[in-house]
């Protein structure tokens, strides 16, 4: 085996670990990448389980150019579970994928080793047998618009909380690793979360027009909230909770409390490294447990 690699056995299987020394951020090694998704397997995996796998892979660091991976490649290990999915409208011109269904600690490590660090995951779920279920998360994705900034997103968050709070529905927030935050709705598995979502970011443009906009033009977005429901798409995917980020310095997307965005001072208050947010899960568990467990009824 080269020096650079190194075999190691994780749950049983067989790994090979390469260039763990090499930075894929400008101070935060492969090494540690690995590591830090070892660390949070128990709390992200829950996340990632029965939902096929978009990686977002930079094989020569954040600074190093990026790419997309939905196919399970050529050199996938036959222990990882793939689904074959179905994709229309694929900018390639692919009618079906072999998506990875990230479901355990190995198939985790190896996505880290090839350098994915960014895991994103569609509103729902694949069956053991290969049928796609109907939406069981609905997601709003606040995105604000300079000069704006997620201290303005944590606003329209409180007011898209009261809002669903006004249909029945909990909601509960994370971090979107970068400049904004994501709202999460679970539900029973429903196929009109796409409308409902849509619906409920046109109620709250109509009602705060001078903080928030739901139409995807980015002209309108300056100085602004967009509430982007789009994501309900089932051709659509969100970062994963507890994935990285590719910056400049490692982040997270992040479970936070409401109490948190209330008291937020700063954007800084808000951007958590991957040792913050390891510790965070020592102190909090999971934030974002319910929507393991808590499904909610549509309006």
């Amino acid at each position: 085996m080269s020096p650079k690699k190194v075999a190691v056995e994780v749950e049983g299987r067989q790994l090979a670990l390469s260039n763990l020394d090499k930075n894929l951020y400008p101070a935060f090694t492969k090494g540690e990448v690995i590591d830090y998704y070892v660390k949070v397997a128990p709390t992200i995996l829950p996340h990632l389980k029965d939902r096929p796998a978009t990686r977002i892979r930079y094989p020569d660091g954040v600074d190093g150019g990026s790419f997309f991976e939905k196919n399970a490649p050529s050199h996938t290990p036959d222990w990882i579970r793939t689904q074959t999915l179905p994709t229309p409208g694929s900018s390639k011109g692919r009618t079906e994928l072999d998506f990875i269904i990230i479901d355990n600690l190995p198939t985790l490590v190896w996505c880290a080793n090839m350098a994915a660090l960014e895991l994103h995951v569609p509103q729902w779920k694949v069956g053991p047998r290969g049928a796609v279920h109907s939406p069981d998360l609905t997601v709003f994705d606040l995105d604000p618009g300079a000069p704006a900034t997620i201290m303005d997103a944590c606003k329209v968050a409180h007011l898209l909380r009261e809002l669903l709070a006004g249909d029945g529905l909990d909601s509960y927030p994370k971090t979107s690793g970068k400049k904004g935050l994501h709202l999460y709705v679970p539900i029973k598995e429903n196929d009109r979360t796409s409308e409902y979502a849509k619906e409920c970011a046109e109620r709250l443009a109509s009602a705060h027009g001078d903080l928030v906009v739901s139409r995807m033009e980015k002209r309108l977005r300056k100085g602004k909230v967009f509430v982007d429901w789009s994501q309900n798409n089932p051709a659509k995917t969100t970062v994963a909770p507890y994935s990285l980020r590719a910056a400049q310095s490692p982040s997270v997307s992040t479970p936070v409390t409401w109490d948190e965005l209330e008291g937020c001072g700063s954007t800084s208050d808000l951007t958590f490294s991957p040792e913050e947010v390891l510790e965070r899960v020592d102190e909090h568990g999971d934030l974002l447990a319910p929507l393991l467990d808590n499904p909610q009824r549509l309006p």
